[in-house]
């Protein structure tokens, strides 16, 4: 049985020349247009790298964002648009990443014949839109609440951290469930079910999207690499579609300049958001979460200590 296009594939060795290209161009345009006009421009290209690196981590990429944003004073969140839109950079790095998985998939979905790369393919993507429907449809319908309260509470981001953080080191110390899927192709419905559920958690901030899903993945019985592509894959209509959403809710709000400012930070998340997949690839195929979960818990308790030193609000 070939699993050629339903495989969670490894890191790539090098970066893609037309993406480096790309990405460059890209980079470029977006330093000319935002740093003469805004002063802060040095605050976006952090809050890019903070994007980049844990979007793919599960250490929740809003967590860090809004604490970050917290931190430097940055005036041009537009409400907490600015932390959801700079995502989409993130989705073009894992379009990237597995473009020819993903064209490979493409061809076998409207293929004619029902081969077992068609039928893994079309099982794959009916998975991943099953998973998407539940946090997609809860994030649509809670959408402002979610922004103004969510949003805007340091003490929530740390809790869902640390919370977060003893799940992953109990499911290392725990004995090891079964991993029964090991292709991505071989998902069912009924953990696809599982694993969207789990991502409506990660509507909190602090939660992660990547590690509820990962972790809804795992609990389901797939093995850590098939768990941590299928989070990835899940990543293009989740974030791209909550991406187009909250940008199109938000028009009003979005003035000229904020279109620099928003270029500026999605490019520079997918740059380090690429080089992040791989590394994460390269990391989970000889280790555990546990660090990840040690990690959280300490960003949760130097969050609450910041709050009580008065430095948070």
């Amino acid at each position: 049985m070939s699993n050629q296009t339903t495989s969670a594939p490894l890191a790539t060795a090098r970066l893609p020349i037309p993406f480096v290209i790309a990405a460059t161009v890209l980079l470029l345009i977006a330093l000319a247009i935002t740093v003469p006009f805004n002063p802060e421009w040095w605050k976006i290209i952090i809050l890019g790298v903070v994007q980049g690196i844990t979007e793919w981590l599960p250490i929740s990429s809003t967590g860090h964002l809004l604490i970050t944003s917290k931190l430097l004073g940055f005036e041009g969140s537009i409400g907490g648009t600015f932390e959801i839109a700079i995502q989409f950079g993130t989705v073009i790095a894992v379009v990237v990443f597995y473009l020819n998985d993903l064209l490979a998939q493409a061809r076998a979905v409207i293929g004619q014949a029902d081969t077992d790369d068609v039928i893994q393919a079309r099982r794959l993507w009916l998975s991943i839109v099953i998973a998407t429907i539940p946090a997609a449809a809860i994030g649509i319908v809670f959408r402002e609440q979610i922004k103004a309260v969510l949003f805007d509470t340091p003490q929530l981001i740390a809790g869902a951290l640390i919370i977060g953080g003893v799940i992953f080191l109990l499911l290392e110390l725990l004995p090891t469930r079964e991993a029964h899927t090991g292709e991505l192709g071989d998902v069912t419905l009924k953990q696809a079910i599982g694993i969207g559920i789990a991502q409506i958690f990660a509507l909190i901030p602090g939660v992660s999207r990547s590690g509820a899903s990962i972790v809804g993945g795992l609990l389901a019985g797939l093995d850590r690499r098939t768990a941590t592509a299928f989070s990835f894959y899940l990543s293009i209509p989740t974030l791209g579609g909550a991406t187009l959403v909250d940008l199109l809710s938000s028009l009003d709000q979005i003035t000229a300049g904020d279109w620099g400012n928003l270029l500026l930070g999605a490019v520079v998340a997918m740059i380090v958001g690429y080089l992040t997949i791989g590394w994460l690839l390269r990391y989970i195929a000889n280790h555990s979460f546990a660090a990840f979960g040690v990690y959280r818990i300490l960003a949760g308790v130097i969050i609450f200590g910041l709050v009580a030193a008065g430095w948070l609000a």
